[in-house]
């Protein structure tokens, strides 16, 4: 009887695993299978060649081209995140330690509202800003603080990591929010009937505590952002153009789809090495010395 109660009890639990399973095979496993399928591929125009090679690898580590535009997403990916989540956390800080609880889901739905914009409008709205003779360059030559517009915040990787850290901004800012509503108040202070200090109860308690809110904001913006191509299509200019641009090149423009699932390949093993490498990081700094 108990054999069979478990069996059916199993078989109750297959039945409802198998339709979200069934959801993530079809549209996350076999989308990255086919992509990987196709880097080992080489195309000619429209006839595709399947025959096994590590061609596409080979030209793809070879051309300076690839390598300095897989760099240069990820120096822009890593300092959006940096950007980010430095300006996140105070403000996930304010509103979980010093917003009235009854005032909290306002300022959670504040932080929501550049959602309600489409992104590309977002993305065009700081390309005015940020333009020649945009918003802020008009603002700071009427003040008198610069003489001339600045030419350093358009068309190049910088205007690439202020729009992408604005767009970012809040899924940086509501998990940081939700580790440190999580963080037992009595902790800290007992932290400072011990004697310590407010910047020492933060760096030794708070901090630690609001580490695993930390890792996911990184992980949530790092990852998207390397393979963001809209923004620095519009706002970057040569020097601000990424690896996914490439990618969209290769796919549309170009009719390459092997050599484009290779960088795509590429971009997502580097993204992987980096996040697992800041994740090891973080787990020896929690540890703290042996």
């Amino acid at each position: 009887m108990a054999r069979a109660a478990l069996t059916a009890g199993g078989k109750r639990g297959l039945i409802l695993v198998s339709p979200p399973f069934l959801y993530a095979l079809l549209l996350l496993a076999v989308p990255l299978a086919t992509i990987l399928l196709f880097s080992f591929w080489t195309q000619d125009y429209l006839d595709i060649d399947t025959r096994f090679t590590l061609a596409n690898y080979v030209e793809a580590f070879n051309d300076p081209l690839y390598m300095q535009l897989l760099r240069r997403s990820l120096l822009i990916a890593g300092a959006v995140t940096l950007v980010t989540v430095v300006l996140a956390f105070p403000i996930a800080y304010f509103v979980s330690f010093h917003v009235a609880p009854g005032r909290k889901s306002l300022w959670l739905f504040l932080i929501t509202i550049p959602f309600w914009t489409s992104y590309l409008i977002r993305v065009f709205l700081w390309k005015v800003i940020l333009g020649y003779n945009g918003v802020l360059n008009s603002g700071l030559t009427g003040l008198g603080l610069i003489d001339e517009p600045l030419s350093v915040i358009l068309y190049n990787a910088n205007a690439v990591v202020i729009t992408l850290a604005h767009a970012f901004a809040p899924f940086a800012i509501l998990p940081i929010f939700v580790a440190l509503e999580k963080i037992d108040r009595s902790l800290l202070e007992a932290s400072m009937d011990l004697g310590e200090t407010r910047a020492t109860t933060f760096l030794r308690v708070t901090l630690p505590l609001a580490m695993p809110g930390v890792v996911a904001a990184v992980l949530i913006v790092f990852i998207p952002t390397i393979g963001d191509y809209v923004t620095p299509r519009l706002v970057g200019g040569p020097d601000g153009l990424m690896i996914a641009n490439m990618i969209q090149t290769q796919f549309l423009k170009l009719n390459n789809a092997p050599m484009g699932a290779t960088l795509a390949v590429l971009a997502m093993l580097s993204v992987t090495a980096v996040s697992l490498l800041f994740i090891w990081l973080n787990r020896r700094w929690l540890r703290g010395p042996k």
